[in-house]
């Protein structure tokens, strides 16, 4: 009777609100993150624990997006989409970002639209596109064109407003007449190259604003593009406001940027956003400043890098920030979308930020302030950076919740399948500087561990808002990260032209970047390499932890042993008690008890799940949607279906 009073209530604001009433009839999933606090939570009752091992493969379908592409085009390929639920559709945007929509009871297409995104554009980032934006205008009467969009970033740097009826471009939005329906969001300084810059993750709409970030390479320079993040109005593109971190930085905390900050870039934001409609906040997880590995022209903290940041989503202005790590030189940039909740402490109600990071930390913050929620403290850190760098003494250490993996690596960690493997391993390792968590790039080569893939990566995490619980997957791997003098750097890219080596021109280093693995192609150290962990946010601990995925996609011999393996992308949970996620690099949905920890299912994909499952109730039916394209970065089963399953 309450749930039936509740959906009642739903539909007469919809239409007060001027919104279709079939878009609540089925909700469940509007948003990239579920909802626009990215809690990729679905109130939906008819998968249960008990009756999950039923689930069957309810409709597959091709998106097409692999049809005619060179081999060169996909070994560029990542298939992370997740699909939004979108009045009478479920609308995704491919990696090449076609955006199309199809009949959530069956797969079938209902529109598509092609940008034509050139495959000849080498993105330093891959082909990728994690999803879309959709709004409705409340000013729009019925049948108007463009009433409700979908917005979309692409790889060249448009953005693009799609009429969400008929996936036609919307005429209003931009200026010039022969690109109907887009706007340029790219970069604001010169690109060495088309793929330097692109747009990888969903766009996010507050109010009647669309805001937009970047995803920018790595490590190729010093004076790389800016992370400025903008804000276009909604009905005509044009641009409300923009936010440079580094030029804001630099303004507002002018001892946080001493050196060369002007030929500084990025601390660009190539993760999902959140809004907080209630507050009229867009919130940021920001990168590292350019580039990486060496920030001697930078000095300082570097504020609003590698930060969570509050705008005021109307007009662009600080609110309030919080930093995870002072001047980075490991890559250990905020990965994923902020998630809005609700805790509680002495029986009130606080709203909070909870932000998953590539170090293992998960940090929560006060909604209103930015200021801990659980305490964090200021910790002393490895020192002895190469000539020119000048490290912060200390780091932001949570105090609750414990960190979700380890931070050093000990001879005792170091594995192989075997005993040649193991001993090419541990030679690898004693060359090089490993002094835990922080331990500085060196020219010797130093261990990053957890390496930059995670921890926590761009899948982020699932929040439970009536247990209190969160659901991270993190990774458990090393890098070996060697600097090395510019000079050289031409000669050790011709000697090896596979391996990650970057030049960092504008700097005294170039850099090289090898994930720790042995020569059987496994990491040396030992499993798990990849785990899922339910976080208690009732009072910050951890309530269980357990491997996720087998290595029979990634051992000579298809082994199923559960080990856990590297995971890329994340979790969704359900109201039932589910936790449904893919990532793991062997080609299969799971679903997890959210008490226990519990695997209750699993259905094989026809690719590798990089992506982001989704869920919704359609014509009394629940169903649970992910993208299985794979990721061929990773090295997982690359494809173009995204596959349904449900109840039979």
């Amino acid at each position: 009777m309450l749930k039936a009073w509740i959906r009642a209530g739903a539909i007469v604001l919809s239409v007060m609100a001027g919104m279709p009433v079939a878009a609540v009839e089925a909700a469940g999933w509007d948003h990239y993150g579920g909802d626009a606090g990215g809690q990729r939570y679905v109130a939906a009752t008819e998968i249960t624990p008990e009756n999950v091992g039923g689930l069957t493969q309810a409709w597959s379908v091709s998106t097409g997006a692999l049809e005619g592409k060179s081999e060169a085009v996909r070994k560029r390929y990542a298939f992370e989409a997740t699909p939004i639920l979108v009045g009478k559709s479920l609308v995704l945007c491919t990696p090449f970002n076609v955006v199309k929509a199809l009949d959530p009871a069956t797969g079938a297409e209902q529109w598509s639209y092609d940008p034509m995104v050139s495959p000849d554009r080498r993105p330093g980032n891959q082909y990728v596109c994690r999803g879309v934006a959709a709004w409705h205008d409340a000013n729009a009467g019925a049948g108007d064109e463009c009433a409700s969009r979908i917005f979309t970033g692409t790889v060249d740097g448009r953005l693009i407003a799609l009429d969400a009826e008929t996936g036609k471009p919307c005429t209003g939005f931009g200026r010039v007449a022969s690109r109907p329906g887009e706007v340029d969001a790219g970069a604001d300084r010169l690109l060495i190259w088309p793929g330097e810059f692109q747009i990888t993750s969903a766009p996010v709409v507050a109010g009647d604003v669309v805001i937009i970030g970047s995803s920018i390479s790595d490590n190729r320079r010093e004076d790389a593009p800016k992370g400025t993040v903008r804000a276009f109005d909604t009905r005509t593109g044009e641009l409300v406001w923009s936010f440079d971190p580094v030029a804001q930085g630099v303004r507002d905390d002018p001892e946080s940027w001493r050196g060369t900050p002007d030929k500084i870039g990025h601390a660009n934001v190539w993760a999902p956003f959140s809004v907080d409609e209630k507050r009229g906040l867009v919130i940021l997880p920001t990168s590292s400043a350019s580039p990486d590995f060496f920030g001697g022209h930078r000095k300082g903290d570097n504020k609003y890098a590698n930060s969570v940041v509050a705008l005021n989503a109307a007009t662009g202005e600080v609110v309030w920030s919080f930093q995870t790590v002072h001047h980075d030189v490991w890559d250990y940039d905020l990965p994923a979308q902020p998630t809005l909740a609700t805790l509680t402490r002495d029986g009130a109600p606080v709203d909070v930020v909870i932000q998953v990071t590539k170090t293992g930390f998960m940090f929560v913050l006060e909604r209103e302030t930015g200021k801990p929620f659980f305490e964090v403290e200021e910790r002393a850190v490895p020192q002895g950076g190469v000539e020119g760098e000048e490290l912060s003494p200390t780091q932001p250490f949570p105090v609750k919740p414990p960190a979700l993996v380890p931070h050093k690596l000990t001879e005792d960690d170091i594995w192989g399948v075997a005993y040649f493997d193991k001993k090419s391993c541990m030679e690898r390792f004693k060359k090089a500087r490993s002094d835990g968590l922080f331990t500085p790039p060196s020219m010797q080569g130093t261990v990053l561990y957890p390496m930059t893939g995670g921890g926590a990566n761009w899948g982020g995490m699932a929040f439970d808002p009536v247990r209190k619980i969160a659901i991270v997957n993190v990774n458990i791997a090393a890098h070996i990260v060697t600097l090395f003098p510019h000079g050289e750097f031409k000669a050790r890219k011709d000697a090896d032209e596979l391996a990650e080596i970057s030049p960092m021109d504008g700097t005294p280093y170039g850099m090289r970047r090898d994930v720790f693995l042995s020569r059987l192609g496994l990491p040396c150290t030992k499993a798990p390499w990849g785990k899922l962990v339910a976080v208690d946010l009732n009072d910050g601990t951890i309530k269980w932890s357990e491997k996720i995925g087998t290595i029979r996609d990634i051992a000579p011999v298809p082994l199923p042993l559960r080990w856990g393996v590297p995971t890329l992308g994340g979790p969704l949970v359900t109201e039932t008690g589910l936790t449904f996620i893919g990532a793991a690099m062997d080609d299969y949905l799971r679903a997890f008890n959210t008490e226990t920890g519990a695997e209750l299912w699993k259905g094989r994909l026809p690719a590798g799940g990089q992506a982001t499952p989704m869920s919704y109730m359609w014509q009394g039916k629940q169903y649970v949607v992910i993208a299985a394209g794979g990721n061929a970065r990773l090295g997982t089963k690359i494809g173009d279906d995204v596959v349904a399953y449900a109840l039979p």
